[in-house]
């Protein structure tokens, strides 16, 4: 067993934290993660503040254990969906896409633990003075929404800038992520694209197939020139995206519009956005989830041992 300061704050076996991924990161995806000993998150993304109630409370049914939700600051419906979460109380609240110092100490007023999503040292440094309880780090290797610095360089500069946990992401869906995170000083890790290719994970068969299929040159990156690039797998759409985003930003700007739902929904490879990380390149395999927590664990245990006997068990 891998314990830290994470498995602490969070109450979870594992520090392994699901990534809540807009869409994807459903409630009966959420529970599995939780039930099999890590930190599930449901994905508010835009979700209206009636429908993530529901999303709460359907979780709360399918699950006893510590679980999370992820607000979104560009949301429309971001105040009101704050509004939801503290009144039906979530144990765990990650933030994304924002500078959510003005909102900690709310959160924190009601017993939630707060977990940011930050790509720089410096956003790291401000949300430890606000309150939060530990950082998640995001690599630019990660699927969806990405900052422009890499987890190896990120993770051990927020170490560096931070007494709270840091959580690593972005790249990681194996043992040898999860040892190479602990490695560089974080204390968990986060996890998305290896979860969408999960049994429990409720995307359509198309998505979880592109992932499978993708090499690690096949994520690629969207909407760059337009000020918010997103990593997808490369399909006719994200080529489409990539070349209106330059001749006509406007017509990019509208065929994103509900791209990601298309892909989730309908599978449909030729109009939706298929957000995965380049880590799709390391998965061949659909897993059900408790299975993937414990092998990510159990070969990170194992690759440690080996590590310790290379070296004649001198440290």
């Amino acid at each position: 067993m891998i314990r830290t300061r994470v498995n602490e704050i969070l109450g979870v076996d594992y520090p392994i934290i699901q990534g809540g991924m807009a869409w994807v990161a459903t409630p009966k995806l959420a529970a599995a993660v939780s039930n099999a000993g890590g930190l599930g998150v449901v994905g508010a993304a835009a979700m209206a503040p009636d429908r993530l109630r529901e999303a709460i409370r359907e979780t709360k049914k399918l699950t006893d254990k510590p679980f999370g939700v992820n607000l979104i600051m560009i949301s429309p419906y971001f105040q009101q969906q704050l509004g939801v979460v503290l009144e039906e109380w979530v144990p765990v609240i990650t933030l994304g896409a924002g500078n959510p110092t003005p909102y900690i100490p709310k959160l924190k007023e009601q017993g939630i633990r707060v977990a940011p999503v930050v790509s720089s040292d410096s956003l790291a440094r401000m949300v430890e003075r606000a309150g939060a309880d530990l950082v998640i780090t995001e690599g630019m290797e990660c699927g969806g929404h990405i900052g422009d610095v890499t987890t190896m360089v990120l993770v051990p500069k927020v170490v560096d800038s931070v007494s709270v946990p840091v959580v690593a992401a972005g790249g990681i869906a194996d043992g040898r992520g999860f040892l190479a995170a602990l490695a560089l000083g974080a204390e968990g890790i986060q996890m998305g694209t290896r979860f969408v290719a999960s049994v429990e994970c409720e995307a359509h068969e198309n998505y979880k197939k592109m992932i499978l299929k993708a090499s690690i040159r096949d994520a690629v990156v969207t909407g760059a020139k337009l000020g918010h690039p997103a990593r997808v797998i490369k399909n006719v759409f994200a080529k489409q995206v990539q070349k209106l985003e330059v001749e006509d930003p406007m017509k990019a700007e509208e065929i994103l519009v509900g791209s990601l739902r298309c892909a989730f929904l309908e599978g449909d490879t030729k109009n939706g956005s298929f957000m995965a990380g380049q880590v799709s390149g390391l998965i061949d395999e659909i897993k059900p989830v408790k299975e993937i927590i414990e092998g990510v664990v159990e070969e990170a245990r194992r690759l440690l041992v080996n590590l310790f006997a290379r070296f004649g068990g001198e440290v």
